[in-house]
């Protein structure tokens, strides 16, 4: 089968670089994809957002490249799509509870149309030649949500709810249009998902649920929480003072020190974990550096980052090489009962459908120690924050203008690697 990539020109902020390089579950999106494909397909072409879909006579599948799919969906996609015999494409049903409180807020990717939403993923059984927009028929496929909690708190914390959940899908497709997007694929698509997959095998299978309530029995653990889900790759030190439950998985070449917790986490190769961090329901990129009592949940920390000690980080998203100092903490629940607004698909302020949302930081930032960032603020790209008296509490989106290191004799010596599209660079050197 022949697949066509679908460009998306645009570019998210506050990372200034497209979807398809940023990391999901800790690859770049367009391997994602590829991964996952790759046993359907054996050609692709590329198409420019400006181009037309090209004319071809033979099955293929069209995707745009700003799609996040797990092997799971697509394969129930593809199969409905070969029984229903002519072109569709996916969509969803606005009673899909994970779409519609996780995927389609912010989000500018998707097309209404009737009672349902469309997605940009099509199959054409014998190509596109001849096949108008209106021969392409809807598939609306589940993606099967079961509710899952994560914070229980007072109801006066929760002004729509009383205890904050979230629609774990057992199935996941999201078009990533923000920086929210990549928490909601990573956490609650990603990690949330992966244990409810998991929770689902163990309803139908009976000799797996013997083998992980043996393990269970004999740790003294919860089912989901045994040595049993998690995995760890090769060359990896891990002091028998640490404590990991799973279901984990870490990569090779990773060190975790005396005292540290990782629960429900997917860390990558070559990342240190120091003594007495906390580690749960997060994402870690490869090359990561957590000194020693640093703080993530539920939480991406893309590779290459560091993150300095006694700083907690919840809800957040942070981009590659960039360092976060000492004792900085995110927020994530604004104290007064109001909806907390994020920068939607248009780069404009709208609603986050969350009441408890951290904020984000781009590439190549360097933040200084005893930070305090309020909920879905963003820091941009490049940016140099120095804690000082006059700004130690952020408290609106930081853009590269207002950097702290231009105010420096040597502002050079902090190249900018990532301007917005179109800007020229003037270089360092």
């Amino acid at each position: 089968m022949l697949k066509i990539i679908l460009q998306d020109p645009r570019y998210l902020a506050p990372f200034n670089e497209r979807a398809r390089d940023l990391r999901i579950l800790n690859k770049p999106l367009w391997l994602l994809q590829r991964d996952v494909l790759t046993p359907y397909v054996h050609r692709e072409l590329e198409v420019t957002g400006s181009e037309p879909l090209p004319e071809v006579h033979e099955e293929c599948l069209v995707y745009r490249d700003n799609l996040f799919f797990d092997s799971i969906y697509m394969y129930v996609f593809l199969s409905e799509a070969h029984l229903l015999g002519k072109p569709c494409r996916a969509a969803f049903s606005t009673a899909d509870r994970a779409f519609y409180e996780h995927a389609l807020p912010l989000s500018v990717s998707y097309t209404r149309a009737g009672d349902c939403y469309l997605a940009d993923l099509w199959y054409y059984p014998k190509g596109t030649f001849g096949v108008q927009e209106t021969d392409v028929a809807p598939l609306i496929i589940d993606l099967q949500a079961r509710e899952a909690g994560y914070y229980h708190v007072p109801t006066y914390m929760a002004y729509e709810q009383g205890d904050l959940t979230f629609q774990a899908p057992m199935r996941s497709l999201i078009a990533i249009d923000t920086w929210v997007h990549i928490f909601i694929a990573d956490v609650v698509f990603g990690v949330f998902g992966r244990a409810q997959r998991y929770s689902a095998r163990l309803d139908t299978d009976l000799l797996y649920k013997l083998g992980v309530l043996w393990h269970a029995l004999y740790e003294g653990r919860q089912v989901l929480s045994t040595s049993s889900l998690v995995r760890i790759g090769k060359n990896c030190t891990i002091h028998p003072g640490a404590q990991i439950f799973g279901p984990t998985t870490i990569g090779d070449n990773v060190n975790v020190d005396a005292g540290a917790v990782i629960e429900n986490c997917i860390i990558g190769d070559n990342v240190n974990v120091g003594q007495g961090c906390q580690l749960m329901l997060s994402v870690v990129g490869d090359g990561a550096f957590l000194p020693f009592r640093a703080s993530l949940f539920m939480t991406t920390l893309m590779d290459n980052s560091m993150v300095a000690q006694n700083t907690c980080l919840q809800m957040c998203v942070v981009g590659r090489n960039t360092f976060i100092g000492a004792g900085s903490t995110f927020t994530d629940f604004n104290l007064l009962p109001s909806p907390i607004r994020a920068l939607d698909g248009n780069a404009r302020l709208s609603n986050a459908n969350r009441p408890v949302l951290g904020g984000c930081v781009g590439h190549n930032c360097r933040l200084g120690a005893g930070m305090v960032i309020f909920p879905a603020r963003t820091i941009e790209s490049d940016v140099v924050l120095f804690a000082s008296r006059e700004r130690r509490v952020i408290d609106k989106d930081i853009r590269f203008e207002e950097s702290d290191h231009h105010k420096l004799k040597f502002a050079n010596l902090h190249p900018r690697l990532y301007p917005r599209p179109g800007e020229a660079v003037e270089e360092s050197w």
